[in-house]
């Protein structure tokens, strides 16, 4: 959830290493949890608490003490899918420059079609330990969720829902969306949603900036 890169006024390595350990324990709870609605609560508790806690959270020290938790909207089942990657896509790079690490280099290896809202990239990580990315940008992005798309999945630091990936499909909760750190803070550098993970449909789940 802190998959973005900090500047240099940013949180300690160790502190870094901390929240990213964190983070996978929460999501690993999350995919034991045989109710999605009740693993969507535990995620939200313990992102809340990350967020509002941890030396690492991007949320300005200043502002952590009056920090109540995020805005979440409520499940909806309909919108939790288990669905295959669809591998039979053009080999697209897309290239992110940061202003700590240079490029940031992905690769797309496949699309979601999700039903009722559209068809999202699935985008690997070239750097160092590869991973998932899945961002997605919405219908109401910059009105009631953050202008420049949310995060869905992001395995290399922990955000994973589950799903078998060796047969190439994975669980995609868009329950579970949650906003960048650049969302909280301008000490970070984060991947937004390329328009092939812009929808047109509204999402008003997961992290919201405002209610509906």
């Amino acid at each position: 959830m802190n998959e973005e890169l900090a500047a240099s006024s940013g949180p300690g390595a160790l502190d870094t290493a901390d929240w990213r350990r964190r983070v996978f324990a929460l999501y690993g709870a999350v995919r034991a949890e045989a109710d999605p609605a009740e693993a969507h609560a535990l995620w939200k508790a313990g992102r809340d608490e990350l967020l509002a806690t941890h030396p690492a959270s991007p949320v300005p020290v200043e502002e952590r003490e009056a920090f109540t938790g995020v805005l979440i909207g409520a499940y909806q089942p309909q919108l939790r899918f288990e669905v295959d990657v669809d591998t039979d896509v053009e080999p697209v790079r897309w290239e992110v420059p940061s202003a700590t690490d240079g490029v940031i280099p992905f690769s797309r290896v496949g699309v979601l079609h999700l039903p009722e809202v559209g068809d999202l990239d699935v985008w690997w990580l070239e750097s160092y330990g590869g991973g998932v990315f899945v961002p997605v940008k919405d219908a109401l992005a910059g009105r009631h969720t953050y202008g420049g798309g949310r995060y869905l999945l992001d395995t290399v630091k922990g955000a994973d829902l589950g799903g078998d990936v060796r047969d190439g499909r994975l669980v995609v909760d868009l329950n579970f969306t949650y906003n960048p750190s650049c969302a909280y803070s301008p000490l970070w550098t984060c991947p937004l949603a390329p328009a092939t993970n812009t929808v047109t449909a509204p999402l008003p789940v997961g992290e919201l900036t405002s209610r509906l």
